[in-house]
């Protein structure tokens, strides 16, 4: 028995909402190209309980916790912070909240707490029923098929993460569903949903026209929109590597998995020109504690939260 989308379709339309909003939180974030610390410390310490508790800690315990934390940061015990050591320490922060993440929510799914989640409690957890689609028959109305082709990407995703004759996932293989771009046996089921969704011709790569999906340019105008320009610049500068004009499977996985090592490495550099105050393109400790709140607003300390997660500061690590 096949039940509709219902409300769940809604939640469709809100991730795409979540999508098309993206743009905005980086207008937000970078307000006329300038880094807008107070912005990263709102936005992820949040809920008014955690902003409440940063405040509570005293200068000098927030002083000794980001001591302990520059300590682990600095591989070397050189004294100093290069740009290598913040992005992986950056980089080493972002799994280990992602995996926390997981298993929150693996807690939250396994609704008869046997230690495993099936796929019947995946759909109650996100759909407050079981869903169950005919995988050879379309839709006809346009937002119930597109729900219920991302709804047979998830259960596909889902039988990929299991690893043993169990149908249900234990919690390693929970953490393989949700972040499939943290575990090395899922690389190639996500390269291959990529290729199945954008690589229209068939022919193993993506190209330009591929990559823009159904975007035409208006024949009236005499140049393409600015997202597009950007777009084609992100294809060619930082995806087309070896520039033949398509994403192999390789540069396509660098495209379609969030990449956390750019990222941390951009803030790392961001860190190190703010706050290097003698130029050797290295921070000291007493360069940081003199640029002390941000530091506290940036990535390399989660925008603060570390400091209320002993896995960071506690000198036992």
């Amino acid at each position: 028995m096949r039940l509709g989308p219902g409300p769940a379709a809604l939640g469709l339309l809100l991730l795409c909402a979540a999508a098309a909003g993206a743009g905005k939180a980086e207008e937000l974030h970078y307000p006329q190209g300038e880094h807008r610390s107070d912005y990263d410390r709102d936005t992820l310490l949040g809920v008014q309980e955690d902003v409440d508790e940063y405040v509570k800690l005293g200068h000098e315990e927030q002083e000794k916790r980001l001591r302990s934390i520059i300590k682990k940061i600095d591989l070397d015990s050189d004294g100093f912070l290069t740009e290598s050591e913040l992005s992986s320490w950056i980089q080493m922060s972002f799994k280990h909240y992602a995996m926390q993440e997981a298993k929150q929510q693996f807690v939250e799914y396994d609704k008869n707490n046997d230690g495993s989640v099936t796929w019947d409690e995946y759909n109650i957890q996100m759909y407050d029923r079981v869903i169950d689609f005919d995988e050879n028959t379309a839709l006809d109305d346009a937002e119930e098929e597109s729900f219920r082709q991302l709804h047979l990407k998830d259960k596909k995703r889902f039988e990929k993460a299991n690893q043993d004759s169990d149908p249900a996932l234990n919690l390693e293989e929970f953490i393989a569903f949700e972040h499939p771009e943290e575990v090395y046996y899922m690389t190639e089921f996500v390269i291959q949903e990529a290729l199945e969704e954008h690589d229209k011709n068939g022919d193993g790569f993506v190209s330009l026209e591929e990559f823009l999906g159904d975007y035409r340019r208006d024949p009236t105008a005499n140049e393409d929109p600015e997202w597009i320009l950007v777009e084609k610049d992100r294809f060619m500068n930082d995806y087309d590597k070896d520039n033949d004009g398509r994403l192999d499977p390789q540069e396509l996985l660098s495209w379609v998995v969030p990449n956390n090592q750019g990222i941390a490495q951009e803030e790392a550099l961001h860190l190190i020109d703010e706050m290097d105050l003698d130029g050797d393109k290295k921070l000291s400790e007493e360069e940081i504690l003199e640029n002390q709140d941000l530091f506290l607003s940036s990535e390399a300390t989660d925008y603060g939260r570390q400091l209320h997660d002993d896995y960071f500061y506690h000198d036992e690590l």
